[in-house]
């Protein structure tokens, strides 16, 4: 994640400034999850880049990617960050939804169980929190439940629950016995007493985590702002 930052400010001191927009474009910008992964759209709105570009931008927060990307299509928030799931079940429905930025490219996640779950066998039966079917923390938790060795819906129920705090809280009140979250919620639950059942960074997969999605319809209609 400190590289991600460090890159952005960097690109921020090389891009030539000089230019005056006559025009200010209002924005709405969307952005998924209370996480480490959406801190680059608020650099830009809060350093200037946003504004220096001709941009008034306003960050619209969405608690999940199904949610954001529905909003995406819709043209209400033409231009969102998320993350790869949401943008290919749209486009496998038919949407002409398309990612232009790769972003976060890895699973920067911990599958985490309530303290009574010390292993993989004491979560069956139980249940997992998600943000929405369809979601990036959809995808994750199946594949972290199928590394363990378990069988997803059919050994451990998945429910919607939603953003971040929500799961987490679900967790607090025993409503589920696991679920996956990111930083800084991870280390929050940890602290709290959560196992760590699996790192999903540490499984190796190469995986498209929170990038930049818009429409090909606002590309061809709107392709100045994309650029800017």
């Amino acid at each position: 994640m400190r590289k991600l930052v460090v890159s952005v400010l960097i690109v921020f001191l090389l891009i030539p400034w000089g230019k005056v927009w006559a025009q200010v474009t209002k924005l709405n910008v969307g952005y998924v999850g209370v996480n480490s992964d959406n801190v680059i759209a608020f650099i830009a709105k809060e350093s200037g880049i946003f504004a220096k570009n001709g941009l008034d931008v306003q960050l619209i927060y969405f608690g999940g990617g199904t949610t954001a990307t529905m909003s995406l299509v819709a043209g209400e928030t033409p231009i969102t960050q998320t993350a790869g799931p949401g943008v290919v079940n749209a486009v496998l429905g038919g949407a002409d939804a398309v990612m232009i930025a790769g972003g976060v490219t890895t699973l920067d996640y911990w599958l985490l169980s309530r303290p009574e779950v010390k292993t993989s066998e004491q979560l069956k039966g139980g249940a997992v929190a998600i943000s929405r079917f369809g979601s990036a923390s959809d995808f994750i938790v199946r594949y972290a439940l199928q590394r363990i060795g378990l069988v997803p819906v059919k050994d451990v129920a998945i429910l919607q629950v939603g953003a971040l705090p929500e799961r987490l809280a679900a967790m607090e009140t025993k409503r589920v016995q696991a679920t996956v979250l990111a930083p800084p919620a991870m280390y929050m639950a940890q602290k709290r007493g959560f196992n760590i059942l699996a790192d999903v960074a540490a499984l190796g997969l190469a995986y498209q985590a929170t990038g930049v999605g818009t429409t090909k319809k606002f590309i061809r209609e709107h392709a100045d702002i994309v650029r800017r």
